[in-house]
């Protein structure tokens, strides 16, 4: 069907400014730092079918993950005008725990059906479970929090106090969670409000026509570009050091099949499902790969659901990267979803050598506390608090350019928490915070560096670990040296003690966490007189 390219630009970027509206509403009324700050959340739009016709710029490992809550969502539930369903359950359209899924139908006046629908998600810095932050070791599910099937939060615009009730009976910091569920509502409300804005000026009818041209145009760009790649099968593998249980490194193996436009991803021959928390769901999985062939294709493209047309993946059931319930899984999410991405990106490299970077650090350094907060809380012995963050690390060198310093890559795209931000909400003090410097691995073009970060405890907190490529380093490319391996440490009087990737334990006043995140691999051979 012929349609007018000016008006394709005008909507792809009406949808576009849509989801960043959300986000941005999201931003500015949540309460805790992991939102507002930090920026750990999602926003998209979805056409009457589910399909997906828009993303903010906001978190990868997100974004592709959430065509599977939708359709769970509108699997589970006949969702009327007002209403909102809220669902994490990772074996039911969700990724892990914390990341808290809403999804709001849009109806037009007369309507029968929804028109459009709307997501947003975040990750809430505690959801229950054995550890505060709910990151923290597990060998099954149930030790990981709340588990939250598709349901209703809100029934024809009104919150439904029970739900709501039962959600905050089951977390550490029920105050801060109803804010921010709050926060995520407003942003479907915003999201409703502005789509029929742009209905009430262009009509159901040819928004919804050019909704469906943005998908087939996103699936001819992806067709082209893959017809750009060479025919033939490309393998790649790489390894999660350990599951935080067993030593055993974990593998994580892909075939690409490139043919006539299309690709075939195949992960069969990765590891089986493991004991700890770094089993992915195949949402997990389904987001890496739509993220590495995402930055294959011109990032004018929209990033629509036809980018994945062309692409079949095949993820067997009961490994590493497509767990049977009920596994832990929160560990999958942020580390092995950057494995499979550094395993797809080695693939991809035997086929098309100059457009892939080397291994960027390859870990979220997930880090974890809560506790009590003497500070506040009066004679009731302080407040309750649970606090999340990731560290930033080197990104891996790229054919012509050295890769960048202290950054957060590939499957997360957030922020880090202000030091002041931080001290003053919680009971730490950050001691140092700065780049490792020749961290990232040498070649004609290095890795960037990762990051240093000490922080002190001010009272008895618990603390978590979740990290990866402390045993295994980023890996170069094309003769670049692998980036330095990540490093936690557990400073108490006077005495410095090594800690594993995957751990948690009790800190107490005066005991510093310091943790040294990788740098990023170098890419080519380093040339004889190079400058350092």
């Amino acid at each position: 069907m012929s349609f007018d390219p000016t008006r394709l630009e005008i909507f792809k970027n009406l949808y576009h400014s849509v989801a960043e509206e959300m986000g941005a509403a999201l931003r500015r009324s949540a309460f805790s730092p992991n939102i507002k700050e930090r920026r750990d959340y999602s926003c998209a739009v979805f056409d009457a079918s589910g399909r997906v016709l828009a993303m903010g710029d906001h978190m990868p490992v997100h974004l592709g993950s959430m065509p599977m809550s939708v359709a769970a969502a509108l699997g589970a539930l006949e969702l009327g005008p007002g209403d909102i369903a809220i669902l994490n359950d990772p074996y039911a359209g969700g990724t892990h725990l914390p990341d808290l899924t809403m999804v709001m139908p849009v109806y037009v006046r007369g309507a029968q059906r929804p028109v459009f629908y709307i997501s947003s998600r975040a990750h809430h810095a505690d959801v229950g479970g054995t550890q505060a932050g709910s990151m923290g070791p597990a060998r099954e599910i149930f030790e990981e929090g709340i588990r939250v099937p598709p349901v209703k939060l809100c029934i024809g615009g009104g919150m439904v106090r029970d739900v709501l009730a039962l959600l905050l009976a089951n977390v550490r910091t029920p105050a801060e969670r109803e804010g921010d569920l709050t926060a995520q509502i407003a942003s479907c409300r915003t999201g409703e409000r502005r789509l029929l804005e742009i209905l009430s000026r262009y009509g159901l009818r040819e928004a919804q026509s050019y909704g469906r041209h943005l998908l087939d145009y996103s699936e001819r760009m992806m067709r082209a570009t893959l017809r750009g790649i060479p025919a033939g099968r490309y393998r790649g593998e790489d390894f999660l050091d350990d599951d935080g249980y067993g030593s055993a490194p974990l593998r994580i193996a892909v075939e690409i099949t490139i043919s006539g436009g299309t690709a075939r991803v195949d992960f069969s021959g990765s590891a089986p499902q493991c004991a700890g928390s770094v089993n992915a769901v195949a949402a997990i999985t389904e987001s890496a790969v739509f993220y590495v062939f995402r930055c294959l294709v011109n990032e004018q493209v929209p990033a629509t659901a036809g980018l994945m047309r062309p692409i079949r993946v095949i993820a067997p059931l009961g490994t590493i990267v497509n767990a049977r319930p009920p596994a832990a899984v929160a560990g999958g999410n942020v580390e092995t979803s950057q494995r499979i991405v550094d395993a797809l990106l080695r693939a991809l490299a035997r086929a098309i050598p100059r457009r892939i970077p080397a291994a960027s650090q390859g870990t979220m350094n997930n880090f974890t506390f809560g506790g009590n907060d003497p500070r506040r809380g009066g004679a009731s012995g302080g407040a309750a608090f649970a606090y999340y963050e990731t560290i930033a690390g080197g990104m891996g060198a790229r054919p012509g350019r050295d890769g960048l310093s202290g950054i957060h890559s590939h499957m997360t795209n957030s922020l880090n928490t202000p030091v002041e931000v931080l001290e003053h909400a919680f009971p730490v003090r950050v001691l140092r915070y700065g780049l490792r410097p020749r961290s990232g691995g040498k070649g004609r073009w290095r890795g960037g560096d990762g990051i240093v970060r000490e922080i002190e405890m001010l009272a008895d907190v618990q603390v978590s670990l979740l990290c990866d490529r402390r045993k295994i380093p980023p890996y170069g490319l094309t003769g670049g040296e692998p980036g330095m391996r990540g490093k936690n440490e557990l400073q108490r009087a006077g005495r410095s003690m090594p800690l594993p990737g995957k751990c948690a334990f009790r800190a107490q006043p005066g005991d510093v966490v310091k943790i040294q995140s990788p740098g990023g691999g170098g890419w080519g051979k380093k040339r004889r007189g190079t400058p350092k």
